[in-house]
Order: structure tokens, then C-alpha cells, then sequence
């Protein structure tokens, strides 16, 4: 198998490359034909008024949260396992906003046959502001344990 990372290579400190997307109506719609998601706060101008933002609709929390898992996969691969993924909404996001993921190793750690890494997560729009703070864990292979449990063979 080949894998994008290992345990062996990721340190404390280090991001993970960003993921950035702009959405525009297109791609929240897309998402909610793909989630039987539409809730009309986020398809339609004058509910998202009327629920509060003077800007009109705005965009799915699920959405950003996606972003972030999409970060995770291209950086890891796909052979890594997510274990954990939380976050909090703490900002809308608007039409064609740019949106930054993010994500810095915050923490290694062997448990068992686990080779885990705890991650700080963030969404951030094209003002540097904070949308979506969280963080993940998750496992990652490990050429140690590879090769001790080839040489075992």
C-alpha cells in the first residue's frame, strides 16, 4: 500500500496542507442534493433575511465541516483513519466567501497498536476570522511497525 503519511514523519507543530474553497449558490446546492439538505435559511435570499443575516442565504455549517474532512484525506490518504472529528460553528459563511481549512499537530501518541495524531482544526474566511474551530484524531501507519511485523513474518 502506499501512503500519503506516516507517524514517523509528522511532528508537534506542524499544518497539514490548507484546503481552500469559495462557494457560491452551485456548490451549496450540489451539497444539499447530496444530503437531502434544503433548508431554505440556506437556498433562498429573503428566508436567510428573514431568519436574522442582512446578507440573505448563507451557508451549511455540514459543508465546512466536509471541507475539513476532505483536508484530512489528501494530506493523510486514504489507507488513514479518521478516528475523531468535532468542531464548533461559530460564524456564518456568505456566498463566494473564501474559505481557509486548516490544521496544526497538536499532539503523537502510541496507544496499543494505535499510532495516533491529535490535530487543531480551523475554518477561516477570506478575513482571517475564525468559522469553524475543532480538532481531529486521527491513526496513521507506521514504517516501525510495518517493518516489525514484516520481520515477525
Amino acid at each position: 500500500m502506499a501512503y500519503k503519511v506516516y507517524f514517523e514523519d509528522v511532528n508537534v507543530g506542524d499544518q497539514v496542507p490548507t484546503f481552500v474553497r469559495q462557494p457560491d449558490f452551485m456548490h451549496w446546492n450540489r451539497f444539499a442534493a447530496v444530503n437531502d439538505e434544503f433548508v431554505y435559511l440556506h437556498m433562498d435570499d429573503e428566508a436567510g433575511r428573514d431568519g436574522g443575516n442582512k446578507q440573505g442565504a448563507f451557508g451549511m455549517g455540514n459543508l465546512r465541516f466536509a471541507y475539513l474532512h476532505n483536508m484530512l484525506r489528501e494530506w493523510m490518504g486514504d489507507e488513514a483513519e479518521v478516528r475523531e472529528l468535532s468542531v464548533q460553528f461559530r460564524a456564518l459563511n456568505q456566498k463566494r466567501e473564501v474559505l481557509t481549512c486548516s490544521g496544526v499537530i497538536a499532539e503523537k501518541k502510541v496507544e496499543g497498536a494505535h499510532h495516533l495524531v491529535r490535530l487543531a482544526l480551523d475554518v477561516t474566511n477570506q478575513d482571517g476570522k475564525s468559522t469553524t474551530p475543532g480538532h481531529a484524531v486521527v491513526v496513521l501507519p507506521s514504517r516501525r511497525a510495518m517493518a516489525q511485523s514484516a520481520q515477525q513474518q
